[in-house]
């Protein structure tokens, strides 16, 4: 069973930088696509972002492109995304999320398609 941890959210003015960090409990998971959701309150659960297990393809939300950035490190075990210039609008209990695949290159868009979720932490942007 894998367990996912997401750690550094927190509160952060208009402009400002967080930096997400997920780690897998239980198990590596360099075999794994990784994404990052994120949840507002009223709203659906939405993609932000995600990553290959290769690390070689990426995507992101065009809400987040060219602020946010997804990497991995399959030898630390670890997932992060570095979110700058971030709006109000990004305020959202952020969800880190993985599925097992045998394709080194694919990406998962659908939250459906994740069968491992953290717990979630909260993103406060104040205007």
């Amino acid at each position: 069973q894998v367990r996912l941890v997401e750690s550094g959210g927190g509160l952060v003015q208009a402009g400002g930088s967080l930096r997400l960090s997920c780690a897998p409990s239980g198990r590596t998971f360099s075999s794994y696509t990784m994404g990052w959701f994120r949840q507002a309150p009223g709203k659906e659960r939405d993609i932000v972002a995600a990553i290959s297990w290769s690390g070689g393809n990426t995507y992101y939300a065009d809400s987040v492109k060219g602020r946010f950035t997804i990497s991995r490190d399959n030898a630390k075990n670890t997932v992060d995304l570095q979110m700058n210039s971030l709006k109000p609008e990004d305020t959202a209990v952020y969800y880190c999320a993985a599925i097992a695949t045998s394709d080194r290159g694919r990406i998962y868009y659908r939250q459906g398609d994740y069968n491992y979720w953290g717990q979630g932490t909260q993103v406060t942007v104040s205007s």
